[in-house]
């Protein structure tokens, strides 16, 4: 165990570095919350990412901290986490985001993260430091949420297309534009509540180890929850346009109708998430959901050669962000 002497600039330092990474997130993920809602002309795009900023930061009212719980307690044995393994998971999972930002790839900031807190532990001590269960649910839910969100997408498609049988279509398209806020709204809150627990997640980790918090207690400060909250709002504001026009154009051309299905299976599936306390990806999810309504119109609707891509970042972001990761623990060794 560090002493809080010692380790205080440090501490502060790694606060200043994961809200950073949060605010990347909120930035990076911009395109989850708001990509069907531009691409559809419901929202303009700076009333879009305001919207969802608003929402983002309301979920602190919401959900309990089942996530930030996980992440802080749930992936790391006791005892094993210091200030070069955050140090070593922050670098990795920012890393990770930039050069998926730079191509306009929709990857997960959360599953950065969790590789850079996997790969920091390693670098350290070995696999035998992480706890298997809490491992095992995150990575189940790389398949599940995204599955979980096609399946809702599709049937909510299946659903609204039974339901409005008999109406005009520029009748329907006018409801959905109204709905589409609500689907948005309801998806930007489950980003928000989802998103931001991981980085307070990572900062209770922080305090835990360097002697600020005790493990026994139930919550991280208030301080560090209203800082990442604040920091994923932040983020969404300035927003992700590389990532927008890939979420919202590139897999598949959206209607207002199918705009509100894909939120609506998206925020279903990050609300249970939350409140099981599982980090899932936001974007694994509304792209699954977005792919699920595209492909209740026929297969050829959803561009699967772009689909395939993200794929392929899903399975390299874990391994990718955990390798940088354990090369900045190393590093941080020889710096502080």
């Amino acid at each position: 165990m560090e002493t809080v002497q010692t380790a205080l600039w440090v501490v502060v330092m790694l606060v200043i570095l994961a809200v950073a990474f949060d605010f990347m997130n909120g930035f990076h993920d911009a395109a989850n919350s708001i990509a069907t809602v531009v691409s559809t002309g419901v929202l303009k795009p700076g009333q879009a990412v305001l919207f969802a900023a608003t929402f983002n930061f309301v979920a602190i009212f919401v959900f309990h901290l089942s996530v930030a719980a996980t992440v802080g307690k749930g992936i790391v044995q006791p005892g094993i986490v210091d200030t070069h393994v955050v140090f070593g998971a922050l670098i990795g999972a920012i890393s990770w985001n930039l050069v998926t930002w730079y191509y306009g790839i929709p990857s997960s900031s959360s599953h950065a993260l969790i590789g850079g807190i996997v790969g920091a532990v390693m670098a350290k001590s070995g696999a035998g430091a992480l706890v298997a269960g809490g491992i095992l649910k995150t990575v189940a839910f790389i398949f599940v949420s995204p599955l979980l969100g096609f399946l809702l997408g599709s049937l909510m498609m299946v659903l609204v297309a039974w339901v409005c049988r008999r109406a005009t279509p520029s009748r329907v398209d006018r409801w959905f534009r109204r709905l589409q806020l609500v689907s948005a709204g309801a998806y930007s809150l489950g980003h928000g509540g989802n998103d931001a627990q991981k980085t307070i997640g990572i900062i209770w980790m922080l305090l835990i180890a360097t002697g600020y918090t005790s493990a026994s207690d139930s919550a991280p400060p208030m301080w560090a929850i209203v800082s990442c909250y604040v920091a994923i709002a932040a983020g969404t504001m300035f927003g992700g346009w590389r990532i927008v026009k890939t979420m919202g154009q590139k897999i598949t051309k959206l209607k207002p109708v199918g705009g509100f299905c894909a939120e609506t299976g998206g925020a279903i599936t990050l609300f249970l998430a939350t409140g099981l306390g599982i980090p899932v990806s936001t974007t694994h999810t509304i792209t699954g959901a977005i792919v699920g309504v595209g492909s209740t119109q026929r297969a050829s609707a959803v561009r699967w050669g772009v689909a395939g891509n993200i794929v392929w970042a899903w399975i390299f972001t874990i391994p990718a962000a955990a390798f940088v990761a354990a090369i900045a623990y190393w590093v941080s060794l020889f710096l502080f």
